[in-house]
């Protein structure tokens, strides 16, 4: 077995509404393997979103020394402002229970976000084709390609959260963070989407971890995990 892409170590996590302290996560241990899919399953409010976004550097856990979220052996509490902004936005690829489309930006400019972010104004003149013609393909591929110029607005939620989902990847990040991302979509067209994730896995050797609670979609995953009182389990 090689060593794991990501690895998070006794993650804590307690939010505060005033006096009240709410533990969400008490003690999460979790080892990805690269190129390895693995969702997890959890009832409402487990603590899954939590998970993703300390995972993806949004978020932090709790303070303990005992606390540790690694990616490709690189601890997140190490890296300062830049270089953990480069890992959100090159080596990692989220996609979000709710779609966060720019409204003022089509659909083609919309996958393109993430790609032309950080860049200097001669370097993206310079790549602006290849970056329109790879957010053009990933959106082909997710069934949107008669959509490239319209706006959030007209689109449906299940088209919404297929340009996330094409937003998410790309930059081509190493890991993708997914919460819920066939969750607006019917049974066929979720089935399409997996289809075409699962093609590009093994293409681009894509590590996945998927917060769902679609069985088809745990059927395809390598592994099954569940959250239970703020803790991973196996399924």
């Amino acid at each position: 077995m090689h060593m794991p892409l990501l690895t998070a170590h006794n993650l804590h996590k307690t939010y505060r509404l005033k006096r009240t302290s709410v533990p969400v996560l008490r003690g999460v241990d979790l080892d990805i393997q690269p190129a390895e899919c693995v969702t997890i399953l959890g009832k409402s409010g487990s603590g899954k979103s939590t998970l993703l976004h300390l995972l993806a550097g949004l978020d932090a856990p709790d303070k303990s020394p005992k606390a540790r979220i690694t990616f490709d052996d690189k601890p997140l509490s190490s890296m300062r402002t830049g270089a953990l902004d480069r890992y959100r936005n090159r080596s990692v690829g989220m996609v979000f229970q709710f779609y966060h489309l720019l409204p003022e930006l089509n659909v083609l400019e919309n996958a393109m976000l993430p790609a032309m972010m950080g860049a200097n104004r001669l370097t993206l003149i310079r790549r602006l084709p290849e970056l329109r013609e790879r957010a053009a393909d990933l959106l082909d591929r997710f069934g949107l390609s008669h959509r490239l110029r319209h706006r959030s607005n007209e689109l449906s939620g299940g088209e919404r959260q297929r340009v996330a989902i094409a937003r998410a990847l790309v930059n081509q990040p190493r890991l993708l963070l997914a919460d819920e991302p066939t969750g607006n979509l019917d049974a066929v067209t979720g089935n399409a989407i997996l289809d075409t994730l699962m093609e590009l896995r093994r293409e681009q050797q894509l590590t996945m971890v998927i917060v769902t609670h679609d069985a088809a979609m745990s059927a395809r995953a390598d592994r099954t995990l569940r959250i239970t009182d703020g803790v991973i389990q196996a399924a």
